[in-house]
């Protein structure tokens, strides 16, 4: 089953040219193209108004140029330069560009260089990868560091219509790079609430062990796979997991929460966004978007792109 283009957000960083490095990677072995894009903030659009258009739309070209100069040059060492001739360089915000990228050629795999923010960054800014993920269509592959090669791949399946695609995924994933493949279901512990008796948890394990066994295991159909059952809370058990086994890459599902419930409960992903032990990759299972629901990117008269396909 082909993969489809492979669409690679980039900018002038380390870690954009390690996720670079790696998508181009990938897309040979999956016999596809690789796409690289990089979102640009318009900053002539208050002038865009008020301003001469002729030399506000010299302004954005010249702020185009420069920009696709600077990433170009962050990249070279790592991408083939034919890959660098059809950079393509927009403005809008980077998580709607993206997206609009994947549409655009039909992606089957978006790809970004993990960064770690500081929860006041995250509050204020958001983080490109958390955004990306939030809407995501197709799968996204978020990178830690550089990595050379992919050899361990972890997938975490719980006992929700979320494992169905993740695990898919996973076995997709661990074909493509030739990866072990090891299976886990975390069992997090009964919670205890003040004036609740406590409840013996006994019948409540049997019952995810049966659930386990008849709804999940059966979904996993790649051989040699291992398949694991931990008992803990999620995301410190997949922490530990990832670090003790050395896996290159964490897959797990995506569930759409909304926001409120993200404000109160968080997210299993987002956390692990956040701390990104390894690299993740997030297989999307939310409802797909309306195309008239669909956010567009803020895409001016000016936009930079090679006609020259990957």
């Amino acid at each position: 089953m082909s993969w489809g283009p492979i669409v690679v957000g980039v900018d002038a960083s380390t870690a954009a040219a390690g996720a670079a490095a790696l998508a181009q990677r990938i897309a040979r072995e999956g016999g596809t193209d690789c796409q690289l894009v990089h979102a640009l903030r318009d900053a002539w659009a208050p002038l865009a108004a008020v301003g001469e258009p002729g030399q506000v739309e010299e302004m954005r070209r010249l702020q185009l140029a420069v920009a696709r100069q600077q990433v170009a040059g962050a990249l070279k060492e790592r991408v083939a330069p034919e890959l660098l001739e059809t950079l393509d360089v927009r403005f809008g915000p980077a998580a709607v560009v993206l997206q609009q990228a994947a549409r655009e050629r039909r992606a089957g795999l978006l790809v970004l260089g993990g960064k770690h923010h500081t929860a006041l960054e995250r509050w204020l800014g958001g983080s490109t990868s958390l955004n990306v993920v939030r809407t995501a269509e197709v799968p996204v592959l978020v990178t830690a560091g550089a990595p050379q090669a992919i050899r361990r791949i972890l997938v975490a399946a719980d006992l929700s219509d979320a494992a169905r695609p993740t695990i898919a995924l996973a076995e997709r994933f661990a074909a493509l790079v030739g990866g072990e493949l090891r299976v886990l279901s975390v069992f997090e512990p009964l919670p205890i609430l003040a004036g609740v008796p406590p409840v013996d948890p006994t019948g409540y394990y049997e019952l995810s062990e049966e659930l386990l066994q008849r709804d999940i295991w059966p979904r996993v159909k790649a051989k040699g796979a291992e398949k694991l059952v931990r008992h803990g809370m999620v995301v410190e058990t997949l922490l530990r997991e990832t670090t003790d086994w050395s896996a290159d890459v964490l897959v797990v599902g995506s569930h759409g929460k909304g926001w409120a419930q993200r404000i109160l409960l968080g997210s299993v992903t987002e956390r692990l966004l956040n701390d990104l032990p390894t690299s993740l990759l997030v297989a999307p299972v939310a409802a797909r978007v309306p195309a008239a629901q669909r956010p567009r990117a803020e895409v001016g008269p000016v936009r930079e792109a090679s006609a020259t396909p990957a």
